[in-house]
């Protein structure tokens, strides 16, 4: 069977990260680098490969959707370009070798505040590898790298304002030396027209999501609604975004 994230290939440039994105750390993530405004994405469970619209999907059109808040960038984002960048993280270049860790599938939609798909969005999005360790020159973690993990994808929204991406779930890391986070995926999602959003997504079942600072900092329903699902082990985590228009 065909997954969705085969059709979405690396279509959108690179792009110069921001300011906040540049900052780093020569020793462990401090607080002031990590807190910040809270972020959340309303999920909808989709069938993997699946190309029409399902009835949960014209349900939130119809209803309307919830904007996205946004949530810190972090100090990992990459800062040297790399040739690949699809959507395919398991796998690096052209190496038929498989990264370390459990494989899983990620999909959603960018949606307006009306719950119309946006297609051609932006969407980026980056995490550590398996054994919690960001391939960033500045992540004092001691945690291996893994030259086998891609780590950072750049894909567009379809016409049905759909994107997917295969990874590798990430590992927690230590932001203090009280605090590790849980593990989560970084997503920037931009679209002309729209203001652009930054915001993470989390896996339901991690008990450091009970713990963490900037999880638990979000209102109740924000919080429930990062907090992505799945079926079962071989149905996709849905993530769908509400972005606002300018």
């Amino acid at each position: 069977m065909r997954h969705l994230w085969q059709d979405f290939p690396s279509r959108a440039p690179w792009r110069r990260p921001s300011r906040e994105a540049a900052r780093t750390t020569d020793k462990k993530i401090s607080r002031r680098d990590i807190l910040g405004a809270g972020a959340v994405g309303t999920g909808f469970l989709l069938t993997a490969g699946c190309q029409s619209e399902t009835a949960a999907e014209a349900s939130a059109t119809e209803a309307g959707a919830t904007l996205t808040p946004a949530q810190t960038e972090g100090p990992f984002y990459p800062v040297v370009d790399q040739a690949d960048k699809d959507a395919d993280l398991t796998r690096l270049g052209a190496s038929g070798a498989v990264a370390e860790g459990e494989v899983v599938l990620v999909e959603g939609r960018v949606l307006d505040p009306a719950g119309n798909p946006i297609a051609n969005a932006v969407v980026d999005v980056w995490q550590a590898n398996a054994a919690g360790r960001y391939s960033h020159e500045r992540d004092p973690n001691t945690a291996p790298l893994d030259p086998k993990f891609q780590g950072w994808a750049i894909m567009k929204t379809d016409a049905n304002g759909r994107y997917a991406f295969k990874t590798i779930r990430p590992g927690a890391y230590p932001a203090e030396d009280d605090w590790w986070r849980p593990p989560h995926i970084h997503f920037k999602v931009a679209r002309r027209g729209y203001r652009e959003l930054t915001t993470q997504m989390y896996f339901e079942g991690e008990a450091l999501n009970d713990v963490d600072r900037i999880v638990q900092n979000l209102p109740e329903a924000e919080r429930l609604s990062v907090i992505v699902k799945r079926v079962d082990a071989a149905s996709p985590y849905v993530f769908d975004i509400v972005i606002a228009k300018v």
